[in-house]
């Protein structure tokens, strides 16, 4: 089985960017699978990229309100290809992250996460892939947006970062 997956977090709409750059749009149009780990501020941005999604799952964050917390889960999971991979905004401090997440999810191969705006890939002792992929609208300490891209290929996993121009 091969998939495309885009990996979005922390889009902060309206608080950091009025709308989701174009850039971000393309991607989800272009995807097999979008992800999204959660601060999303605004249901009209969980409405928007649900409604582009061929196939979409994604958890609340913690400056998401009561709305979206009754539409999302705090933990998504979902199959793919026989790897199976979860979803939370936070995980706490990049101290001993990898081996908190192993003890956390050890039935999972892939965790999506989010919160700091930094983006993340590291494998943990277990053999975990932990996937941040930063935040297309707030760049925070890094040098420039970003957001995620993942091709599965009979299960090997190939994630590209990818730098995201915010529209005037």
């Amino acid at each position: 089985m091969t998939a495309s997956l885009l990996l979005l977090a922390d889009t902060h709409i309206p608080a950091r960017a009025r709308r989701l750059p174009t850039a971000v749009l393309d991607a989800i149009d272009a995807a097999d699978i979008v992800v999204h780990a959660g601060d999303w501020v605004d249901v009209a941005t969980l409405d928007l990229i649900q409604s582009r999604s061929r196939e979409f799952h994604g958890v609340y964050g913690n400056n998401d309100g009561p709305e979206l917390r009754a539409r999302l889960p705090e933990i998504a999971r979902f199959t793919l290809d026989d790897r199976s991979f979860a979803v939370i905004h936070e995980t706490g401090p990049a101290s001993k992250r990898e081996e908190r997440m192993d003890q956390a999810f050890p039935d999972t191969d892939v965790l999506i996460f989010g919160h700091s705006h930094i983006p993340w890939d590291t494998v943990t002792r277990r053999g975990m892939r932990l996937l941040n992929p930063g935040s297309p609208t707030d760049r925070r300490r890094q040098p420039v947006c970003t957001m995620m891209s993942v091709r599965l290929d009979s299960g090997e996993l190939d994630v590209t970062l990818i730098p995201v121009n915010r529209d005037a």
